[in-house]
């Protein structure tokens, strides 16, 4: 039997295992300092064309995608999330989180959210592995939840199979969201993809094509599109991709199978096109195989900071 390997430790962080103690005696004690946490954190100033974002997705687990690469259990340690979190966001580049309300109060409590985009992760209940995986349920983040929060958005995987007879309702769910979203005047953020069932397991296709008929199902759900944006995989012929929508979008990283210099490369040529708003990534970056996830970051942020994005109208110079 071939053992799993053990996730690289996050460089340059305190591993005593009492450092989160804190956290477990507010939630004990004064559960309403979550809250407090959330009404006295300076917000973000605000999204801005030609002024790419990064947002770190730390929302998996909730899901019970905890696996990275060949680790199955890499994202099962909370206590090493958090340190790569608080990794991630001290560096004046990374705009934002994309969590679980879970992850999401710690970060809170730990005044790790200052001047931070804010979206919460919407709907977990479609599990790795489900027998109805496809149902996603909307059991995480509510609109008015977070508004609550005082968070920018939320965000919402839709996963939409044509032989399965649960997307109906993921997409119907969708929807709703959406709508309940815009009426606060807060972002959605949905995460589309064309999805296939082999072996008992749910696919996504990244092919071009499943791509954009993914965007072109997203695009019109709700009443309004007015808040959307579109959460997108890198595929080839990205060109294409973002040719299918004029709504801001932001890429997504995945599990890579791929060597760090390819994923990164092919998320800078991605983000020099037109509409593309920034990143929204997680794993590669938290979970890189040297385990420098301050490197990683800086890496991935040096891909859309300092310099004027691409997407700019030349009527409107970076400053």
């Amino acid at each position: 039997m071939i053992t799993p390997m053990t996730a690289t430790p996050a460089a340059g962080v305190d591993n005593d295992p009492r450092r989160y103690a804190h956290l477990t005696a507010l939630r004990l004690e004064d559960p309403a300092a979550v809250a407090r946490a959330a009404a006295s954190r300076r917000r973000h100033p605000g999204v801005k064309y030609g002024t790419q974002n990064f947002i770190v997705a730390a929302d998996h687990p909730a899901r019970g995608a905890i696996g990275v690469g060949t680790n199955p259990t890499a994202m099962a340690d909370r206590l090493d999330l958090l340190d790569r979190l608080q990794l991630a966001l001290a560096n004046p580049a990374v705009d934002g989180v994309l969590a679980s309300p879970d992850i999401m109060d710690d970060l809170l409590l730990l005044g790790a959210l200052e001047g931070k985009l804010v979206f919460g992760s919407m709907n977990r209940g479609g599990l790795a592995g489900l027998v109805n995986e496809i149902d996603d349920r909307f059991t995480g983040h509510t609109a008015q939840a977070l508004e609550a929060l005082g968070a920018d958005g939320g965000k919402m995987l839709t996963r939409i199979c044509l032989g399965d007879p649960d997307t109906v309702a993921t997409l119907e769910a969708t929807a709703k969201a959406i709508d309940s979203l815009a009426e606060r005047r807060l972002i959605a953020m949905v995460e589309p993809f064309l999805s296939v069932r082999e072996n008992g397991k749910v696919r996504n296709d990244l092919s071009t094509d499943a791509v954009i008929k993914s965007v072109a199902i997203a695009s019109g759900l709700g009443s309004t599109s007015a808040y959307t944006w579109m959460k997108l995989p890198v595929v080839p012929e990205m060109e294409r991709v973002m040719a299918s929508t004029t709504m801001p979008t932001v890429l997504l990283g995945g599990d890579p199978d791929a060597g760090a210099d390819e994923v990164f490369a092919s998320w800078g040529a991605a983000l020099a096109l037109p509409g593309v708003q920034g990143l929204t990534v997680g794993r590669t970056v938290l979970y890189p195989q040297d385990g420098n996830v301050a490197g990683a970051i800086a890496t991935a942020a040096s891909l859309l900071t300092g310099q004027p994005s691409l997407n700019s109208p030349s009527t409107s110079p970076q400053e």
